[in-house]
């Protein structure tokens, strides 16, 4: 990656004695960001986290965001936006080689992502149909990063059978996210049925009572099954993402040994 590359360059120059220990260090500190004036681009988060910053595209122009999105493709060779609106997209993508859409989740990242087919699953369930653009949001997180995926959905706790149905997808999964609006209660039913991480995502969906999905989140916060954690209101990227980061810590102590 490009960024590795630039430490390595910095580092063999070090060692060649062609600059010293306090111009390396300066050079260390000052290459990951890019300072596009409206933008600081941070090009030293893969080295940090294993995947380059994402775009939050709410609240940004097309302009902006293409801006952004250019030089992080060019820097890592992959990508990730979220909350692009349709009309956003029809700017952002001839501008963006080898750029996808995917309008559910309002996410655009490289066409030529391809999950794995083997290894940890990510599980991604919604409650209800409507819960799905937040759930896929999550998924397609998780995918763009690099994870296997499955989803259910539409298995909420008004028909609860539906979820019971598919209990040898749920026995396979390594984390599980839930995304779920009106009561929020299907987070607590999977978490309590389960051995492995449960992700909670409360959904804005629901009638007036649903405080646009703070009962959901009251709910999954107050939730009587251990080891269920919450994320955002809506916030499907952030659910995925930390599924991610916790397969990555796993994988890294089996690869490491560490923790053992």
């Amino acid at each position: 990656m490009a960024e590795k590359d630039r430490v390595r360059e910095i580092l063999q120059t070090l060692s060649r004695g062609e600059m010293t220990v306090e111009e390396a260090a300066l050079a260390l500190d000052r290459f990951p960001i890019e300072d596009i004036a409206f933008a600081h681009i941070d090009h030293h988060r893969t080295l940090r986290r294993g995947f380059p910053e994402v775009v939050f595209c709410q609240g940004k122009t097309a302009d902006q965001v293409v801006a952004i999105l250019s030089r992080i493709a060019g820097a890592h060779g992959t990508f990730l936006a979220t909350r692009v609106d349709a009309r956003m997209a029809d700017a952002i993508l001839p501008q963006i080689p080898g750029a996808r859409y995917h309008p559910v989740p309002g996410i655009i990242c490289p066409e030529s992502i391809e999950p794995p087919k083997s290894g940890p699953i990510i599980l991604v369930i919604s409650a209800g149909t409507s819960d799905i653009p937040v759930a896929e949001e999550a998924a397609v997180t998780a995918e763009v990063i690099g994870y296997r995926i499955e989803r259910l959905y539409d298995v909420g706790v008004a028909g609860l059978h539906r979820l019971l149905g598919h209990w040898d997808v749920i026995r396979r999964a390594a984390v599980i996210v839930v995304a779920a609006g009106m009561e929020g209660a299907l987070a607590s039913v999977v978490g309590g049925l389960v051995a492995v991480p449960v992700i909670a995502v409360p959904t804005s969906v629901g009638y007036g009572a649903s405080f646009g999905g703070v009962t959901a989140l009251l709910a999954m916060l107050n939730s009587c099954a251990a080891g269920v954690t919450v994320v955002n209101i809506d916030n499907g990227f952030g659910a995925g993402y930390a599924a991610g980061l916790i397969l990555s810590s796993r994988r890294r102590e089996e690869e490491t040994g560490e923790g053992a």
